[in-house]
């Protein structure tokens, strides 16, 4: 079960989150000047993510869920993340 990044980190892009991944799997980073500054949020590619959980007690406005604990009103940002992927491809 993967973690997903929901709507609080919506223009905040905290990259705590990015430094603690060991598999890399949270993007767009700040060395992707363009990508980081294209977007509102940053995302955990659910095929990469390894569920280790390190991202999640780093993040300064909890914004990472378990897919599982995802808050009713957040469900869909797990969604968001796999699109998200999806057309870096």
């Amino acid at each position: 079960m993967a973690y997903t990044i929901a709507e609080t980190c919506i223009d905040v892009k905290d990259t705590a989150c990015v430094d603690v991944c060991p598999v890399d799997c949270i993007h767009p980073t700040k060395n992707e000047a363009e990508a980081f500054a294209q977007v509102h949020q940053l995302f955990i590619d659910p095929e990469e993510c390894i569920d280790c959980g390190a991202c999640e007690p780093v993040c300064p406005v909890e914004a990472i869920f378990e897919n599982d604990a995802l808050p009713e009103k957040s469900k869909h940002y797990a969604q968001i993340n796999a699109v998200y992927y999806k057309r870096s491809e």
